[in-house]
């Protein structure tokens, strides 16, 4: 058993990704037009309206390339997070197991338009992820360069039942850490890590409990960070040295929280 692996860069192609296959992130805010600037003055997105059947929502796209959704969060109660989407071939299919292995069916599933059929769901540890039935959007056009989605990480209490549940509803390889005291496990389809499982014990914010990471490439973490402030977010963990570059963790002006990352493949180029 060897440490976790990291991808590497990659554009998605248009056939359908492995199910079990991170391929979409999604934001729902509150004041999706704020939200919009704040994250094209960052990464420099534009955005393309759609599907309309999910309200009010955008696809941001990055050198033509969709990377990432925004809509408009229903409920000002709910939380405001980043959401990543995970690849089915049957999202009700897929749907009904995650009810059968104890997790939860929020949203769905239901169609949206051309775009594809999609279920939001939760975890036995109540970690929020998504489910995508790909038709005519695949997911992210590219993943893994500046101003995209790199990497997505659950963070929970512990690793194994969790982790259960997922391979079990998907399918993943396991790869444990070996560094002693670490609990940390890559999941892996047909040999390739997609994701990863962190435990971290009673370190698990009390105010959000289990939940997905989703870490966004960028060129300079600590300027990265320094602009989150500048344009009136927030930084929830200063950048510092991580296993696979350097990081900071940070939160939007609406609250919600993601890691910049500058990862060690892209800063040896």
């Amino acid at each position: 058993m060897t440490e976790a692996r990291w991808p590497d860069d990659r554009r998605a192609r248009s056939a359908r990704h492995t199910p079990g296959t991170p391929c979409w992130v999604s934001l729902m805010a509150h004041d999706v037009a704020a939200t919009q600037e704040f994250y094209a003055a960052l990464f420099g997105w534009t955005y393309r309206p759609g599907p309309q059947q999910l309200g009010p929502y955008v696809r941001a796209l990055l050198d033509g390339y969709e990377v990432a959704g925004i809509g408009q969060l229903p409920d000002r109660q709910l939380p405001i997070a980043w959401t990543p989407y995970l690849a089915s071939d049957d999202a009700d299919s897929t749907a009904e197991t995650v009810r059968h292995c104890g997790g939860t069916v929020g949203v769905g599933p239901l169609v949206a338009g051309k775009a594809g059929r999609m279920a939001v769901a939760s975890d036995p540890a109540g970690a929020v992820f998504g489910i995508w039935q790909a038709a005519a959007h695949t997911g992210a056009g590219v993943a893994g360069v500046p101003g995209t989605v790199t990497w997505n990480e659950l963070l929970t209490r512990e690793t194994v039942e969790v982790a259960k549940f997922y391979q079990t509803i998907f399918g993943f390889a396991e790869e444990a850490a070996t560094t002693p005291g670490l609990d940390y496990l890559t999941l892996s389809l047909e040999g390739r890590p997609v994701a990863s499982v962190r435990g971290v014990g009673q370190e698990l914010p009390r105010d959000r409990g289990a939940h997905w990471m989703t870490y966004f490439e960028t060129v300079d973490v600590d300027a990265s960070a320094a602009r989150v402030v500048e344009l009136g977010g927030h930084v929830v963990r200063p950048a510092e040295p991580g296993r696979y570059g350097r990081v900071a963790t940070v939160a939007d002006p609406e609250g919600a929280i993601f890691t910049l990352i500058r990862s060690e493949r892209n800063a040896a180029k």
